[in-house]
């Protein structure tokens, strides 16, 4: 794994102590590792933080998920989804309202995770279409791919807005002006986040290499697949405020996940069939900075 910068790692600090995730997501987290648990044990621990219940069986109960029947417990949800994947939207969905309590003045927070979490519903929809085993890791991967820029514009708000003013004038992505303003990005500083939440490997490699995911020495399709979905998300929906102009699509990302773009349109299609319940589910009373 390429190391990350260390100018990113000694931003995240004081990050991890404001935005530290809730003693329930990290208690199932050690849960899942154990191999003697069971769907009861996680849905107890769950079940202990009331809005967290409520948010998980709004999302598994929507569009997103599409099932006959409604699920009304934990333990239910996680019988159905998987223990793995529900574990997964639970990260998903606590890290959204952990960065809620951080004041950005540089973000309007809701249209942030609106295009965070469209790109993490594409995410999903191109790993059913790659077959791939765990659908949900990869819409949380895409949901967090740019947790780093909040944690710049938090902590290093001067520079952060001269990277925008810069990707502004020039016409360049904003991950290239942070480059010039930092010597890193917001990927690495992402990457640097996911470390000391010690989370998998996996979210931190995409993290760090969504905007290009030929340098990912390690889950390069799942960092092309996060690369895609963000890609997909711009043209659908166009370019938020934090990104001034949109990432360009890295030549041979479409080829890294064996994927044609004709995929584009019914992805986006249904992407949109499933974004409003999704939203509905996991931002639903965030505040805008």
């Amino acid at each position: 794994m390429n190391a990350v910068s260390p100018g990113a790692s000694a931003l995240i600090s004081d990050t991890v102590e404001v935005a530290s995730l809730p003693a329930v997501v990290i208690r199932a987290m050690e849960l899942l590792n154990d191999p003697g648990t069971s769907a009861s044990d996680i849905g107890r621990i769950i079940s202990q933080d009331p809005s967290l219940s409520v948010r998980l069986l709004k999302i598994v109960n929507s569009a997103f998920y599409g099932f006959p029947s409604r699920i009304e417990t934990i333990s239910r949800a996680i019988t159905i989804v998987g223990t793995l994947e529900l574990t997964d939207l639970i990260l998903g969905s606590s890290a959204i309202h952990t960065f809620e309590k951080i004041p950005n003045r540089l973000v309007d927070m809701e249209e942030f995770w609106a295009h965070s979490l469209y790109t993490g519903i594409v995410a999903r929809i191109l790993a059913r279409y790659l077959r791939a085993p765990n659908t949900e890791r990869c819409f949380v991967m895409g949901l967090l791919h740019d947790v780093g820029t909040l944690v710049l514009y938090r902590q290093q708000p001067e520079p952060s807005r001269q990277a925008l003013d810069l990707s502004s004038e020039r016409l360049i992505p904003i991950h290239i002006a942070e480059r010039e303003i930092f010597n890193f990005d917001h990927g690495e500083v992402g990457a640097a986040l996911m470390h000391a939440w010690k989370l998998p490997e996996s979210f931190i490699e995409v993290a760090r290499h969504h905007h290009q995911p030929s340098a990912a020495e390690c889950y390069r399709l799942e960092t092309a697949v996060i690369h895609l979905s963000d890609v997909i998300t711009c043209m659908a929906h166009g370019v938020t405020s934090r990104d001034r102009q949109a990432a360009p699509l890295e030549p041979g990302a479409w080829e890294l996940t064996g994927l044609s773009v004709d995929v584009m349109e019914p992805v986006i299609a249904e992407a949109d069939a499933q974004f409003g319940e999704a939203r509905s589910a996991l931002l639903t009373g965030l505040k805008a900075a």
